[in-house]
This record gives structure tokens, sequence and C-alpha cells, in this order.
């Protein structure tokens, strides 16, 4: 599934929400990246990354998502959901 990044900006908390779903591949995360810090420079805002619809994250797009929440550009949320998600499909299969 192709990835899909919502928008949703909460100006009374000075927070933007980015949502993803679907797969995050490598060149996801760099846009993601890039969309982060133009945000954080345009709005000033908190930002949010909410990580649980996500179907699929390759080792390369988590380190890229983990090294920005790091340098404190973003905060990461979802990934208990998403991480229960991928324990639940295995144990399925």
């Amino acid at each position: 599934m192709p990835t899909q990044i919502n928008q949703i900006r909460d100006e009374y908390n000075g927070v933007t929400i980015l949502r993803v779903e679907g797969d995050m591949l490598i060149d996801d995360a760099i846009l993601i990246k890039r969309i982060a810090q133009s945000l954080k420079e345009e709005t000033g805002d908190k930002l949010v990354l909410d990580l649980a619809d996500l179907d699929f994250l390759d080792s390369e797009a988590a380190s890229v998502l983990r090294n920005l929440e790091d340098m404190g550009e973003i905060e990461l949320q979802g990934l208990e959901i998403f991480l229960q998600s991928a324990i639940d499909m295995a144990e399925r299969a």
C-alpha cells in the first residue's frame, strides 16, 4: 500500500500531527523529514508523527525517524499499536 500522509494542525495547542498510513520505506522517511523540517520553520509548532496506521516500516526508514526524534524534531506516537499489530499478524501466520 502506498504511503499516505495526512497533516492535522491544532493551532490552539501549537501542534501539527502527521498521520502516516501504508508502507514506509527510506524514501518516504526522507520525505517526512523534509516536511517536518519545513513545518517546524514555517509554524514553530511541536510536531507529532502518528505511526499507528502503518502496515510496514523498513529498518532504514525507522533509522531516519529515530534520528529525527533524537534530534528533537518530532515526537513519535502510535508505535505500540503498530508493533502489536505486527506481532498479531506473525502469530496468525
